[in-house]
């Protein structure tokens, strides 16, 4: 992985932080896209440390808003003229309906319409870096969304945690399988990831019985990471897109998923909500 260079979105805790250890011991240049500076600063710390790997890069910005996103391909665009793995795996799952400084339920717009504005704004330099591999990290609630076109973020509905998560989910592995088949030739692959039940902060507003029952029952976040590090450097995925991973594995993902019809108006209206 040595000259590759990586973004890592979330990268300062969980899944994220042990996917950059991982893939920084194994020399590739990481850059660190994180909410909170002392957080970050804090991380990043602990991986040069730990990896013996100097190449730590930190950028500072909040995914809720779009123009921080913007800003931030900007910063990286006057710094790096490669890139080759980006790994979208920030994410929230909120109980309570929040709405983003862009006026977007706060589940949808981490969660999907980050990583699609996020993904456009660098496919000119993924393109000319490939072979290049864009990484979605997705959830097996996806099986519990549903994408309304009436009501896409779900404002009529009552904010269970799954539901708005669950559609959210949905949402970038319908526009991941589009953008594939977007991307068809151009040495560009994009996948999406189920980590699995892992034990991170992505609940942050659970209640202390589930974050006990989360600590107690689900994985570790390192266990988490492996599918994403897998689909990051292995050979053996060269090549291979439009599909969804667990443990290591192509699984199918829910019906509804793969409905191609959804997947191209709801790409165009994320274009629109995104000013792309």
């Amino acid at each position: 992985m040595e000259g590759k260079i990586f973004i890592i979105t979330g990268a300062n805790s969980g899944i994220g932080k042990a996917t950059a250890i991982i893939l920084a011991k194994m020399n590739a240049t990481i850059v660190m896209l994180c909410r909170n500076k002392e957080r970050g600063e804090q991380a990043q710390k602990e991986i040069i440390e730990l990896t013996g790997n100097n190449d730590i890069d930190l950028f500072i910005c909040d995914l809720s808003s779009q123009k921080e996103i913007r800003n931030f391909v900007l910063e990286f665009k006057s710094k790096y003229q490669n890139l080759h793995v980006l790994i979208n795996n920030a994410g929230v799952m909120l109980s309570k309906k929040n709405i983003s400084v862009d006026g977007f339920e706060m589940n949808f717009a981490v969660n999907h319409l980050a990583p699609f504005l996020l993904t456009n704004l660098l496919l000119e330099i993924l393109k000319k870096s490939a072979p290049s591999r864009i990484i979605n990290v997705g959830s097996a609630a996806h099986r519990m969304g549903k994408i309304d076109f009436e009501d896409l973020q779900r404002e009529n509905k009552k904010g269970r945690p799954m539901g708005l998560y669950g559609s959210s989910k949905l949402a970038m592995t319908l526009v991941s399988y589009e953008l594939s088949r977007k991307l068809d030739g151009s040495n560009v692959t994009v996948n999406v990831v189920h980590p699995g039940l892992i034990n991170t902060n992505l609940g942050r507003d659970r209640s202390s019985t589930n974050k006990g029952f989360a600590r107690k029952f689900f994985k570790s976040p390192e266990i988490g990471a492996e599918t994403s590090i897998y689909l990051a450097s292995s050979p053996e995925v060269e090549g291979i897109t439009g599909k969804y991973f667990a443990k290591k594995k192509a699984k199918p993902s829910s019906k509804e998923s793969y409905n191609e019809e959804y997947a191209k108006r709801l790409w165009e209206i994320s274009l629109e909500m995104t000013n792309l």
